[in-house]
């Protein structure tokens, strides 16, 4: 089997781990990645080892679903704690960084009343020397500014933290990825190699070009044991949709989630993947039904939902760039998405709002994004206008219609759109679900629970409409397919607020003889 010419199998799965969690923006950028650890990964390990039973059974309780409680046995507490000896030993530096950012945070506020700053910087600590700068805001608040590119070639930044796991997607949901660490198991292969590892992009190109198992052998660095595995994944014929591509015209298809792939003959643009493995499900598009090449990937925003490790490192080699929005440059709640897309080894044009962003036979503008993140000052979020084969495609993500002008300025600006996709998850997690690591004062509840992850609902999914004149609407699934547990953790019913607002809408639009539709799984559009 050595030097026959092999395929990845369709069913193969990754999953990018750092000190064994699942990896997502707040967990890879350095920053964020400390605060993160510091105090949300560590405080729940040694939660889980006072009572391994309790967070066990959280787990399972349907009612506590996308909670921070970790899906391990018991009988692999040890395990456990093994993991955070080692976290507490080698990560010592990162564990250190995240107290001095509070630390520094709290010596700001008592120090910065105002006045000249200079004398601020020798009271602060050791570890976030030569990486912050201090400054007010025309309001007189002070802040730490983060210099993010440096703080990357620091001791902060450990690529060593980094690890993939491939297995089989068996249908069986994965523990939720904000909460449950990975261990090994016997049937996972383990890849102690950075995300960037130039192994991974040969490895996931076997999905579309065959290559030998010895050939990857070599490019991973795999023992006799670790071949033996892999090989079990591979197979003598790709598992290639035939209609992958097209032959004329445009063609639109929904994948799931946020997940469109717009296409012509020419060139191929996929929207925040996040794909299904299994081709054996027969109900949605897979991997399998990506076009060989993708000339963009565009990334809306930094969620774990939006911007998916997962699927990306299975597609780097196979893309012409990622494109990303660009991030306020040094705010502890807005890392890059650029800086920590590069950092592992992808093409990346950053954009702002009405940059064009070209690809063969049409192009893609960058669009505002209001909303959705609780009010925190979060800049590195986009939705896109898509110019393909003759039609305008909006691509609205989870903005929010809190301000329906704003349309209009598009609308002015680019026309009016012939398909618009909208999210509306009108009820989202509040602000310390997500955010809870970076906030470096306590938040009352009641101030939390007012600042949620929510997009449009039916009221302001119609005033998008309006002002965008668009001819067509199609409101995302939340999360309801049922291969995204792992990272949505949502549960819905017929009588749940959300659903009930995507009904007002839908029946807002038939009202005005607007075509408009609620996704789920698979869909397609051609002209």
């Amino acid at each position: 089997m050595a030097d026959e010419q092999l395929f990845l199998r369709s069913k193969v799965i990754v999953e990018p781990l750092v000190d064994r969690f699942f990896a997502w923006p707040h967990t890879i950028a350095p920053v964020q990645a400390a605060m993160n650890l510091a105090f949300l990964q560590v405080p729940m390990l040694e939660s889980y080892l006072q009572s391994p039973a309790v967070h066990v059974a959280a787990s399972n309780n349907p009612e506590l679903r996308g909670g921070y409680f970790i899906n391990i046995a018991e009988s692999r507490a040890d395990e456990v704690r093994d993991l955070l000896a080692t976290i507490r030993r080698d990560r010592a530096d990162m564990l250190r960084f995240a107290d001095a950012v509070v630390s520094g945070q709290e010596i700001l506020r008592a120090s910065a009343t105002g006045f000249d700053l200079t004398p601020v910087y020798p009271k602060l600590p050791a570890e976030l020397g030569g990486l912050v700068e201090l400054a007010y805001d025309t309001d007189n608040q002070a802040q730490l500014r983060f210099m993010e590119p440096l703080v990357y070639r620091s001791n902060v930044y450990a690529e060593a933290r980094q690890s993939v796991q491939l297995s089989f997607e068996t249908g069986i949901e994965r523990p939720f990825i904000l909460s449950t660490p990975r261990l090994p198991s016997p049937d996972v292969l383990e890849l102690d190699i950075p995300f960037r590892h130039p192994g991974l992009e040969e490895l996931f190109k076997t999905r579309v070009r065959s290559t030998t198992l010895s050939h990857l052998r070599e490019a991973l660095g795999l023992d006799d044991a670790q071949a033996a595995q892999l090989s079990t994944m591979l197979s003598d014929r790709p598992s290639l949709a035939p209609d992958r591509h097209i032959q004329s015209g445009g063609r639109v298809r929904y994948f799931g989630h946020a997940c469109l792939v717009l296409q012509t003959p020419e060139a191929a643009i996929v929207t925040d993947p996040f794909i299904s493995a299994d081709s054996t499900a027969g109900d949605r598009y897979t991997l399998d039904d990506l076009p060989d090449y993708i000339d963009l990937v565009l990334i809306t925003h930094g969620h774990q939902d939006h911007i998916v490790l997962e699927t990306l490192l299975q597609l780097r080699g196979r893309v012409g760039a990622v494109v990303v929005p660009r991030s306020s440059r040094g705010n502890l709640c807005d890392p890059s998405m650029a800086l920590m897309l590069r950092h592992q080894g992808f093409p990346v044009v950053e954009v702002d709002d009405f940059d064009e962003v070209p690809f063969p036979g049409g192009k893609v503008t960058a669009t505002p994004f209001l909303g959705e993140h609780c009010d925190l000052d979060i800049r590195a979020k986009s939705t896109y206008w898509a110019e393909v084969a003759g039609k305008n495609v909006f691509i609205g993500a989870d903005s929010s219609g809190i301000d329906p002008t704003l349309y209009r300025y598009i609308k002015n600006h680019l026309g009016t759109a012939d398909l618009a996709f909208l999210g509306m998850e009108c009820d989202g997690a509040p602000l310390t679900w997500l955010y809870q690591a970076l906030l470096t004062i306590p938040i009352p509840k009641k101030m939390s629970d007012s600042r949620k992850l929510s997009g449009s609902n039916a009221e302001q999914a119609a005033a998008i409409m309006t002002e965008l004149g668009a001819k067509e609407a199609y409101i995302y699934a939340m999360g309801e397919e049922d291969w995204l547990g792992h990272v949505m953790a949502t549960t819905y019913n017929e009588d749940t607020y959300q659903i009930k607002q995507i009904e007002e809408f839908l029946t807002w639009c038939a009202d005005r003889n607007i075509k408009a539709g609620h996704l789920f799984k698979k869909q397609e559009w051609r002209w």
